[in-house]
């Protein structure tokens, strides 16, 4: 072999190390990178993981029980309707108090439930109301006008309301015959100390 061609295939030795140097290399490149890829992706798991945890602090606020157990979806639904009946039970109490006026004889009385919850909810009630006659047939047409528009101020009258509203109109047309008995001069006197009769509608619009 002479020197010119053992200086080639030196040269070409010298290519091929440096080729597979390169080319290992490249490959530990390649392999640090994609460890480095994928340690960043561990750790930007990790940091989503540990941000969804933080958003969900054990559901501290969540309402809770009597036992101090979060309520299951079944006691919460309870819960909700109860809390319905309660503000539609006070409401229409409350109508009957504001158009009964003087005729009501203190406030409104609730029939109380215990929920789930531990608090206590209305589910029934009753304002009770001065139905006696009047002293005069004229004051009883007053005081059975305004229990009529009391008894059916709510917006859902109940069967009782109805039964309380039957009973005032069948008085107040009691005593709307006994004023038609009278003589005009009676009569005429009796209007005189009267105060004036309220009209049902007035009544209402209160309501």
């Amino acid at each position: 072999m002479n020197s010119s061609v053992a200086s080639t295939l030196v040269r070409a030795a010298a290519q091929t190390g440096t080729a597979v140097q390169q080319s290992g290399n490249n490959t530990q490149q390649q392999s640090d990178n994609q460890t480095t890829r994928q340690t960043g992706q561990n750790a930007s798991s990790s940091t989503s993981t540990s941000t969804s945890n933080g958003s969900n602090p054990g559901n501290a606020s969540a309402p809770r029980g009597t036992d101090g157990k979060p309520l299951t979806l079944q006691q919460q639904q309870q819960v909700d309707k109860l809390v319905k009946i309660d503000k539609d039970t006070r409401t229409h109490e409350q109508a009957h108090l504001a158009a009964a006026g003087g005729l009501a004889v203190g406030g409104p009385n609730y029939n109380l439930t215990t929920g789930p919850d531990g608090k206590q909810y209305a589910n029934g009630g009753d304002v009770q109301i001065d139905v006696s006659e009047g002293r005069t047939p004229e004051e009883t047409v007053r005081k059975a006008r305004i229990i009529q528009a009391a008894a059916l101020a709510p917006v859902d009258p109940s069967a009782q309301d109805l039964s309380v509203a039957a009973q005032a109109s069948a008085m107040e047309a009691k005593a709307q015959a006994q004023i038609a008995q009278r003589s005009p001069q009676s009569a005429q006197v009796a209007g005189a100390y009267q105060p004036e009769l309220p009209s049902v509608s007035s009544f209402s619009a209160v309501a």
